[in-house]
């Protein structure tokens, strides 16, 4: 097998890197192919949160190049009946993962071509136990690793699946509603704590509002408001002053919130998740002219 051949190898979990876990997977894939080009997507996914899991790799998986295999680790329901599988993409990624949604917006999003059971029995590391608590190590990058380096096809991982048989996790769809457009805030750009929201451009769209022009923001969490105020559109953090407020394009094109230079959901306390809400509309000519 040449190196040209063979394909990148790109690992996510919420392991963290504060002991060896994720050094283990690595040495995994290793030891299946020492010529491995192994990458990060990340490893500080927040604790059991498969949400972010699904989120995280919709935002990656589309730029690689096709054949590259992510391995994603966000598993709370190891050792249990819940499945494992490996897919591959229309845009012709693999994914090797739990069944426990965390392909959700790959599905909604990108779309999958073809899924695979992983027998886990018979697709484990030979250099360890079957663990019952481990199977990122122990499945996961093996089954990861071979699909790489080019010793096993999708077709040897085990028998297909259905699609729509996978798991996905409830998503609250946006939509237009009388003279607004409404969503979720999905998940944060972490670094900076900008609010990522569902709400695609072609929705937002439908409120013809110009970029310059101003948007009325409203956000609750369940049934309590959060805040409300009159934003920028803007192409970018550089057309507002440093501490201003605006909304924006996000790089999947759906709609942002964040403070130039500042932390939007530390400022207003704002989390992530289908129970907390965002409307937006064209603010009344009123407030701006």
């Amino acid at each position: 097998m040449t190196d040209i051949q063979k394909k990148a190898l790109v690992f996510q979990s919420d392991f963290g890197l504060s002991d060896g876990a994720v050094s283990a997977m690595y040495g995994v894939a290793y030891s299946v192919d020492p010529t491995l080009k192994i990458s990060d997507l990340t490893h500080d996914i927040p604790q059991y949160n498969v949400w972010e899991a699904s989120y995280r790799l919709i935002q990656t998986v589309q730029f690689w190049p096709q054949g590259t295999v992510f391995v994603s680790v966000v598993d709370p329901g190891v050792g249990s009946a819940r499945r494992s599988i490996a897919v591959e993409t229309v845009t012709g990624q693999m994914i090797v993962t739990p069944d426990n949604g965390s392909i959700t917006h790959i599905i909604r999003m990108l779309g999958i071509k073809e899924a695979r059971l992983v027998v886990e029995a018979e697709n484990h590391s030979p250099f360890a136990e079957l663990s019952y608590t481990f199977h990122g190590r122990d499945v996961y990058a093996y089954v990861g690793a071979r699909l790489a380096a080019g010793v096993s096809k999708l077709a040897d991982i085990g028998p297909e699946l259905d699609i729509d048989s996978l798991v996905q996790l409830n998503v609250v769809e946006a939509k237009r509603d009388d003279d607004s457009v409404t969503g979720t805030i999905d998940v944060l750009d972490v670094r900076f704590g900008s609010l990522w929201t569902n709400i695609p451009l072609e929705l937002f769209k439908t409120l013809n509002i110009p970029v310059g022009g101003r948007v009325e923001v409203d956000i609750q969490h369940d049934t309590r408001a959060v805040y409300k105020n009159f934003l920028v559109y803007a192409k970018s953090f550089a057309d507002v002053n440093v501490g201003e407020s605006l909304v924006y394009l996000n790089s999947l094109s759906n709609m942002a919130v964040a403070i130039n230079q500042g932390s939007f959901a530390q400022a207003y306390n704002i989390g992530t998740g289908t129970n907390w809400k965002i409307a937006m509309r064209k603010a009344p000519r009123l407030v701006y002219e």
